[in-house]
């Protein structure tokens, strides 16, 4: 996974790979490297979420402390 890959592209390749698991196309390896990839992506979007939930508080606060 590349460190430039955006949250709307890792969240558009898990939603590919919840397909591809939940149509049954994938043999048992492949389901299983396909889980694995879709943990990795899990795990960037919700970390990016965060990310950008806690900038969204802070800009919230600073707002906050400059109003009279």
């Amino acid at each position: 996974m590349s460190a430039e890959t955006t949250f709307e592209e890792a969240q558009r390749e898990l939603e590919q790979i919840v397909e591809r698991l939940e149509r049954g196309e994938a043999g048992l390896d492949e389901a299983i490297k396909l889980w694995e990839r879709g943990e990795e992506l899990y795990r960037l979007c919700v970390g990016r979420l965060d990310a950008a939930q806690g900038k969204i508080e802070e800009l919230a606060r600073r707002a906050d402390s400059t109003r009279p």
